[in-house]
């Protein structure tokens, strides 16, 4: 077995024995299951680069040089062909996508091996191997017998090369590596998973490679932040022949996405009647049933038999995107009732229609909420439920997959709401708000950290004639600032238990009353203050080197502040979930944080006040 990374630089060797460069690249042709490598690149004297036919000029290829079957004078220089790869140029260090993973990888490295006095290549390494290698050999052994030390192997992520699919023949952008299946034979919602992992650029360049049809079903599974974009960098007729494809409702949240003269350019290019079933939704109202219905309805009349239905289905309703429910309308397409597909299957091909209609149908109009219409399919177990306007007449239907679609992004809205999430998203709210929500404490922590260094000074000679008393409290804040994480991380607990509260809770749930709440959390505070107070008498003993006064007013001072810290995180937390109660956003950052400050403070002013009010060796108290 051979790797690209530690062929590079070997030297190359011919008949005689002379060095005539050193290997830069080698070619594969991409037309076979396990390509052979057909050329080798190296660099001659000057850094002049060459190339070579391995077939004709290789005479083998060894762990320390490539060997040359002719001598320099010999030789004769070749030129890459249109089916061959460069591997270092155009595959090392570059990204691919690994669609059975559905994620972007890149190459670290690339696995070759000899067969038949052929070097072919077996695959692309996108693991951490692949990496240690590239650096120097010598790394990856040292970190392999690092975890065979402890119980474990670094074991290589190869992907096969008989399982990629170079879509570009400009390999400077995106490749795909196929593993098990070539683009277009996957589903919609795997391409649209790995779409949504790639550069736009690159997203553009591999969506060339999809037909109308896949283009179209691969967009409606897109996230809705990709969607718009995604169309927009497209050229408008390429475009317009997606959305066509498109169902209606899928295309009018997009295009209503769209700047306005994008928007009227796309319409203007459809065929006439997508573009009117399109703005015709245009005119509902977001976040309602009207402006998550789609148009395409199957309907029929109540004279015809079941063989006539089943017909027409045939020819006339293909296209739709439900025919579970057909839905019977009058002259005017009036909802008059609705015969379910399994009805008509079961039922023999000359029986009336009429026989079949179930005349009370659960119906709502075009302004209803999209939750409430998502809750009435969930509730009554529908896969379409028809949408009607005040004189009856059917306008559409809400189908399946558009309420599981209203139910996840109500659940995630309720979730940012309860949570204060919503709150933190924004030019602001991307790595600083990261790291806040993970590490608040820390940051707490770092702030009491850098006051009491600042502080300090001032502090012990606060005032005149009681520097001694002033500089024992200051003492006493500085080892409490060492115990302060204890206290920080109890605030957090009580913010994650309010906030977990929030998240699992039913809205209808009865709240334990404030009084509980403390009695609850004080009990808990006790056993955190007792446990505090030890951690704090063994600091000042460590520090001291005896049992000195001044351990006791500090245990004390930790004990009082982390109950306080218990009682007042549980206020907080009783007063977050009646704001919650009322419909009002609740910050998890935000409480975590002011419980975590509240705490700081009270525990830095106690242990201030009793060493001012004790004495401690070495201040002159």
């Amino acid at each position: 077995m051979f790797y690209l990374t530690q062929m590079l630089g070997k030297p190359v060797v011919d008949a005689a024995g002379e060095v005539i460069g050193e290997i830069s690249d080698i070619a594969i042709a991409t037309g076979e299951v396990f390509p052979r490598v057909t050329s080798l690149a190296f660099l001659g004297p000057d850094k002049t680069p060459f190339m070579l036919s391995w077939r004709k000029f290789v005479a083998s290829l060894e762990d320390e040089r490539v060997q040359l079957n002719a001598e320099r004078a010999a030789l004769r220089f070749s030129y890459l062909q249109p089916d061959e790869v460069l591997l270092a140029r155009d595959l090392l260090n570059k990204q691919i996508v690994d669609t059975q993973g559905m994620k972007v990888v890149r190459v670290n490295d690339l696995k070759l091996s000899e067969s038949r006095n052929q070097l072919r290549l077996l695959g692309a390494e996108v693991g951490a191997r692949g990496i240690l290698r590239g650096l120097h050999p010598a790394v990856e052994r040292a970190a392999a017998s690092a975890m065979r030390l402890l119980g474990r192997e670094l074991s290589e992520n190869l992907i096969a090369w008989n399982y990629m699919d170079l879509l570009d023949r400009d390999l400077s952008h995106v490749r795909l590596s196929i593993t098990h299946k070539r683009l277009h034979e996957l589903h919609p919602a795997d391409v649209a998973d790995v779409l949504e992992q790639l550069h736009p650029s690159q997203r553009a360049r591999v969506f060339e490679h999809l037909d109308n049809v896949q283009a179209a079903l691969t967009v409606a599974e897109l996230e809705d932040e990709f969607q718009a974009d995604l169309i927009g960098d497209l050229g408008d007729q390429r475009a317009s022949d997606i959305l066509e494809e498109m169902d209606p409702d899928d295309a009018a949240d997009i295009i209503g996405d769209l700047p306005y003269d994008k928007a009227e350019a796309l319409l203007r290019l459809m065929g006439v009647s997508e573009a009117q079933a399109i703005r015709s939704l245009l005119g509902y109202r977001e976040k309602t049933a009207g402006g998550i219905m789609t148009p395409e309805v199957t309907t029929l009349t109540d004279d015809m038999t079941v063989q006539g239905v089943v017909d027409h289905l045939r020819t006339g309703a293909a296209e739709h995107e439900s025919i579970y429910y057909i839905y019977v309308v009058d002259d005017d397409r009036r909802l008059e009732g609705v015969v379910s597909l399994r009805d008509l299957v079961m039922s023999e091909p000359d029986t009336p229609v009429t026989e079949l209609i179930q005349r009370e149908v659960i119906t709502v109009n075009p302004d209803d909420d999209q939750e409430l219409v998502a809750e009435m399919m969930s509730k009554y177990d529908l896969l379409a439920l028809p949408v009607i306007d005040e004189t009856g007449v059917l306008l559409g239907i809400v189908t399946v997959d558009d309420a599981l679609d209203v139910l996840e992004e109500e659940s995630a809205e309720d979730l940012a709401i309860a949570t204060g999430a919503a709150a933190e998203h924004g030019r602001i709210a991307g790595w600083w708000w990261w790291l806040v929500r993970r590490n608040a404490w820390l940051l707490v922590w770092a702030v009491a950290f850098l006051a009491y260094i600042s502080l300090r000074v001032p502090l012990a000679g606060l005032v005149e004639g009681t520097g001694s008393s002033a500089r024992a409290g200051t003492l006493l804040m500085g080892w409490a600032v060492v115990i302060l994480p204890l206290l920080l991380r109890t605030a957090e607990d009580l913010s994650s238990r309010t906030l977990a509260e929030l998240i699992e809770g039913d809205a209808g749930e009865e709240r334990p009353s404030l009084g509980s709440r403390l009695l609850r959390e004080g009990g808990i505070g006790l056993v955190t203050a007792a446990l505090s107070a030890l951690v704090a008498f063994g600091l000042a003993f460590l520090l001291l080197g005896d049992i000195d006064p001044a351990a006791t007013p500090f245990a004390v001072s930790t004990a009082v502040a982390a109950l306080l810290t218990a009682l007042a995180g549980g206020l907080l937390g009783h007063l977050a979930l009646r704001r919650s109660a009322a419909g009002k956003t609740v910050s998890g950052t935000g409480l975590s944080v002011m419980t975590m400050l509240l705490s700081a403070v009270v525990y830095l002013t106690l242990a201030y006040v009793a060493g001012s009010l004790g004495s401690v060796p070495g201040t002159g108290a």
